[in-house]
């Protein structure tokens, strides 16, 4: 094949609009292909099982945009493109950056390598607002807190403008590829079916659920309502930024259609949010051990405790404690969590069973749409104590408390714990504190068809504090 032609390899970036690699080729003379590896040769973590339902998804809506001529492999990168370039005159190779260690390292190699075969070869910025080398302190070295990285570091900067999508040239190729089932992304489950349902995945949903959740009120009181799980005001967009369906900067931007519309402080806590995502990334540059070790190195002596039956009725939502148990069935019956009850059930776990917050970062890793090694890292640092922007180790969320304040009329947890639908709302939250002859009215048998407190909130807490004690010295 003698036609020069530019490839576009797509990565965490499936989405035709605001792709700046893509807008780069379409500069080019050349046709453009464009190129999806799965790579699980050089990943150090494969993909849960619910992101591969999620990519599974939207790698079919991506290729329904490209006509079917989405090339799909599965491999090295560095072998299939070897592959490609003695098969195709390519002239261009880009793509968007990724920010793990390991991916890195890989595409610096790949660029070295390119550059050898004598094929222009350029990476972009398609899924943060800021790059996280820009952002430093006066004496050069990262921010650890993250409202001195965002309002002193990130917001001197002037973020560019969401360039306008400029129309590619695709290649309407006859190369011989994988079809996107021959991935084995799904195992026909019945659970991948089921997990998936309520969600639309795809560029187009993405933006879809943005302008909805702007137009209708969403935005309106989402300083506040975003604590309350019952309420509208969340977007439920993070599985479609994870996997760069939707860009940051497009949300980012978005606020501003809105400036004459909402107040500044929902408008600002929206951005805020966005931001916490940037700091996470950053913080997985910075300090790329994140996912594997503390950031607060005290913690690495702390007596954590093995896992156990307790941590099995965790994953299950079947602790006995209400809105513990309504956030961990959510979490499997729908890949997604809402940010407050991510908490809760967080510090739950870390603080009240004692186990180490890798365990439940790995379970979040297998369940969640938005599974995302930099937030998810920093995220179970942050509510267990040992990141560098952290939730005090002794601020430990009550389960009660945290369910009578965020959710009041129980709209949510009875949404999710439907065996508790009858109980009145004052014992929703302790049930074991209930009447007998309410419960037995309500239809509840605690230990039979609802289940007793795993543990006791008091006395976990007091051992949670006194094993913090003991590492304090250090």
């Amino acid at each position: 094949m003698t036609k020069k032609v530019s490839i576009h390899w797509f990565r965490k970036d499936l989405r035709l609009s605001d792709n700046p690699s893509l807008n780069y080729l379409s500069t080019k003379k050349h046709p453009v292909i464009c190129l999806y590896i799965y790579d699980d040769i050089n990943a150090e973590r494969q993909l849960g099982k619910t992101s591969k339902v999620w990519l599974h998804h939207s790698l079919n809506f991506l290729n329904q945009q490209l006509q079917g001529n989405l090339l799909i492999f599965r491999g090295n990168p560095k072998k299939i493109f070897d592959d490609l370039c003695r098969s195709l005159y390519v002239e261009n190779i880009s793509w968007n950056r990724c920010y793990e260690i390991h991916e890195i390292k890989r595409d610096k190699l790949l660029k070295l390598f390119f550059k050898q075969k004598k094929i222009n070869v350029n990476s972009f910025n398609g899924s943060l607002l800021w790059e996280p080398w820009e952002i430093l302190k006066k004496d050069a070295t990262p921010y650890k807190i993250f409202t001195p990285y965002f309002k002193k570091g990130c917001m001197r900067f002037t973020l560019p403008r969401v360039p306008e999508t400029k129309k590619s040239n695709f290649f309407d190729h006859d190369i011989n590829s994988l079809r996107v089932d021959d991935l084995d992304l799904l195992s026909n489950h019945k659970w991948e079916f089921e997990v998936i349902k309520n969600w639309n995945v795809g560029e187009k949903y993405a933006y879809d659920l943005m302008n909805s959740f702007f137009e209708n009120g969403g935005i309106d009181d989402y300083k506040d309502g975003r604590n309350f799980p019952g309420k509208k005001n969340i977007s439920k967009l993070s599985p479609y930024i994870c996997w760069g369906q939707i860009s940051p900067n497009v949300l980012w931007y978005k606020t501003d259609e809105y400036k004459n519309k909402i107040s500044n402080s929902n408008l600002d806590s929206f951005r805020n949010q966005l931001g916490w995502r940037e700091f996470s990334y950053y913080l997985l540059y910075h300090f790329p051990f994140l996912p594997k070790k503390n950031l607060r190195p005290k913690f690495d002596r702390f007596p954590w405790k093995k896992r156990d039956k307790k941590f099995i009725k965790w994953t299950k939502g079947l602790t006995g404690y209400p809105i513990i148990d309504a956030g961990m069935r959510e979490l499997r019956k729908t890949g997604y969590m809402h940010n407050r009850v991510r908490m809760i059930v967080g510090s739950f776990l870390v603080k009240n069973l004692l186990q180490h917050w890798k365990n439940g970062e790995e379970w979040f890793w297998d369940c969640l749409f938005d599974a995302d090694i930099a937030n998810n890292s920093a995220s179970w640092q942050w509510v267990a104590g040992t990141g560098t922007d952290s939730t005090p180790y002794f601020r430990i969320f009550n389960p009660i408390t945290q369910g009578k304040k965020f959710d009041p009329n129980g709209k949510y947890t009875k949404t999710y714990v439907p065996e508790l639908q009858d109980l009145p709302i004052k014992y929703l939250f302790n049930p074991w504190e209930c009447p007998d002859k309410i419960l037995k009215n309500s239809g509840i048998t605690l230990g039979l068809n609802y289940p007793l407190p795993i543990i006791d909130l008091k006395s976990s807490r007091d051992l949670a504090l006194s094993s913090f004690s003991s590492i304090k010295a250090g």
